[in-house]
């Protein structure tokens, strides 16, 4: 693919066109979840601008590669789409992100308490991405309630926000930052009197 012009003055009526030659409004919600997708591999893009893990960062090339798949999977209707030949996500690019999570929990442990965002710069922007991805998930399930979708981009989505948390997590311990639990009411004050009332 090709591209010959950033600029085509298209969209400046607020309209833009799908893969398979549609028309839609830049606020439907098939160019929202599109939005959440590519805003997603941006902040990805920004968290492999930084020092990460060798082990993280070649993940995350990996799922931005995914994730080009899944803007393709969702550019173009599922009507359009030919029966073979589709640039759609595939169930083995879930199943690697269910391998690669497991390998991970093995090694980092499991949580007892929640933790809170943060650490290294690479990780906090990891759990940034985590959000943003959760963002993307929830406007794909909106979608899907109007409209029908490839079967396996929500599951991507879910799949790939819980790998971030646990990528995140592997960032700290690769950098020697310790993980912040949560402390309920942690802000109030547990020295002041208690009235009762």
């Amino acid at each position: 693919m090709r591209i010959t012009s950033v600029t085509t003055g298209d969209g400046d009526g607020g309209d833009t066109g799908l893969g398979g030659g549609q028309v839609v409004s830049k606020d439907s919600l098939r160019i929202e979840a599109l939005g959440g997708v590519d805003e997603l591999n941006a902040l990805i893009g920004l968290a492999l601008a930084g020092e990460l893990a060798e082990d993280v960062a070649e993940e995350l090339g990996l799922v931005q590669n995914d994730l080009f798949d899944l803007g393709a999977d969702l550019a173009v209707l599922e009507t359009d789409k030919p029966a073979e030949g589709a640039c759609r996500i595939e169930g083995v690019q879930v199943d690697r992100l269910g391998d690669k999570i497991d390998t991970l929990q093995r090694e980092l442990g499991p949580l007892e308490e929640f933790i809170l965002p943060g650490g290294a710069a690479g990780a906090a922007t990891l759990h940034l991405a985590r959000t943003v991805c959760r963002r993307a998930e929830r406007a794909a399930v909106a979608l899907r309630r109007d409209e029908a979708i490839g079967p396996r981009v929500i599951p991507y989505l879910n799949r790939l926000s819980d790998l971030l948390f646990v990528l995140a997590r592997r960032q700290n311990r690769a950098e020697g930052k310790p993980e912040t639990h949560w402390r309920k009411g942690a802000s109030s004050d547990s020295a002041s009197p208690q009235t009762g009332q």
